[in-house]
């Protein structure tokens, strides 16, 4: 790791901490900081992920940050300037768009370095949108969660190219071990899913929020498919809360019912133990209709040695190897993702698990949380000397 100055205390702004790789990154670079001997303040509304911060040294500093209401940000901006002050902030650092306008008033009003991460491909039809995504771009250096996220950044908003720096994000290698996770714990995943012990189905996860574009509907479309031509192979598990998706959810929960799929499809909740619900699937399966700009559900399961199967566009392009370790397959094409479900049972247990080691060697060799942190500390030194030398 990098040394950073005495003394350093880094500021992160995000705007909850509830579910979601942007908050892991926080907490992770907030835990190497302190590693390091640093302090790490994180500016945020909460969430359930705040405990973890605190327990790994760093500290919370609770605002209305997720707030889009331009009176809100600028009283968020007062309070991180009052923030930055009292603790002596050395480098402030924004995770989203909305709370980015709040921390760079505030690190220009006490010129204290400011970077932004670009964690997501943001849509810009206007004019005005591309104006409010670019607030990620004014900082001394560009963080991009991928080397797609950081093609977009340059393309997008004509940002040079040393300036954008592509680091992805990094999975914690001593949680995400086989090693570690006892029967029990996936056990009682398979209890509470109803899943049964001697299942003999292939058993294929689908971990992430309930929101269209991730694509739970196209994969309950496939496995109609499936069923309708006599397959009943596959049991998929749906992993995500709806967080406040009803009406997603009922519509899940419809065409599920029409497709006489209750056996085949289970909408389990939100999980807090992914190493073992990874354990517990067979395969993990990532069909998002939209680019990922990394896609951490692509990542984790391949540390724990199981094969992927994502959609064939953004970030998966980089994560996923076709045919090594694991299928990447056409993105909304209902049909392509039933051969490709059926293409992964005939391989059968043998084949699958040759896969998995395959991606397990590569992805704990490219995305580890340490590799990650490492790279992050290195931009914040690397502005740091920017400033002091400028």
């Amino acid at each position: 790791m990098p040394d950073l100055p005495a003394n350093f205390t880094l500021l992160q702004v995000t705007p909850e901490l509830e579910t979601g790789g942007a908050e892991q990154t926080t907490i992770d670079v907030a835990h190497a900081v302190v590693a390091q001997g640093g302090k790490a303040l994180v500016a945020t509304r909460g969430g359930r992920m705040a405990a973890r911060l605190e327990a790994d040294g760093g500290r919370l500093a609770q605002m209305p940050a997720q707030s889009k209401n331009p009176l809100v940000m600028l009283g968020n901006a007062a309070r991180l300037i009052d923030l930055i002050r009292r603790e002596k902030v050395s480098l402030v650092h924004a995770r989203s768009r909305a709370p980015a306008f709040s921390a760079l008033w505030a690190a220009h009003a006490t010129k204290v370095p400011f970077v932004a991460t670009y964690h997501g491909v943001y849509n810009a039809k206007s004019g005005l949108k591309r104006w409010y995504n670019a607030v990620m771009t004014k900082g001394a250096v560009v963080i991009a969660n991928s080397e797609y996220t950081r093609e977009h950044v340059i393309r997008e908003h004509g940002v040079s190219a040393d300036k954008v720096v592509a680091i992805p994000r990094g999975v914690d290698l001593s949680r995400f071990e086989p090693g570690v996770v006892c029967a029990e714990r996936i056990e009682s995943l398979r209890r509470a899913w109803g899943v049964a012990a001697d299942e003999r189905r292939l058993t294929v996860l689908l971990a992430g929020r309930l929101t269209r574009w991730k694509g739970q509907g196209l994969l309950v479309q496939a496995m109609a498919l499936l069923k309708a031509r006599g397959e009943d192979k596959v049991l998929l598990l749906l992993a995500g809360d709806d967080q406040g998706r009803k009406g997603y959810r009922a519509e899940l929960e419809a065409a599920i019912a029409q497709a006489g799929l209750q056996d085949a499809v289970k909408l389990v909740g939100h999980c807090d133990d992914m190493p073992a619900a990874y354990l517990l699937a067979d395969l993990a399966i990532a069909p998002s209709l939209e680019p990922e700009a990394f896609g951490r559900t692509a990542v984790e399961p391949q540390v724990m040695g199981r094969p992927v199967m994502a959609a064939d566009h953004g970030a998966t392009r980089e994560t996923v190897i076709p045919g090594e370790t694991g299928w990447l397959v056409a993105p909304g094409d209902a049909e392509a993702w039933a051969a490709a479900l059926l293409e992964a049972v005939e391989i059968g247990a043998s084949g699958r698990q040759s896969m998995g080691q395959a991606a397990r060697l590569r992805a704990r060799r490219l995305y580890s949380v340490d590799a990650m942190c490492e790279a992050t500390l290195k931009v914040y030194a690397r502005v740091l000397g920017l400033e002091r030398s400028s």
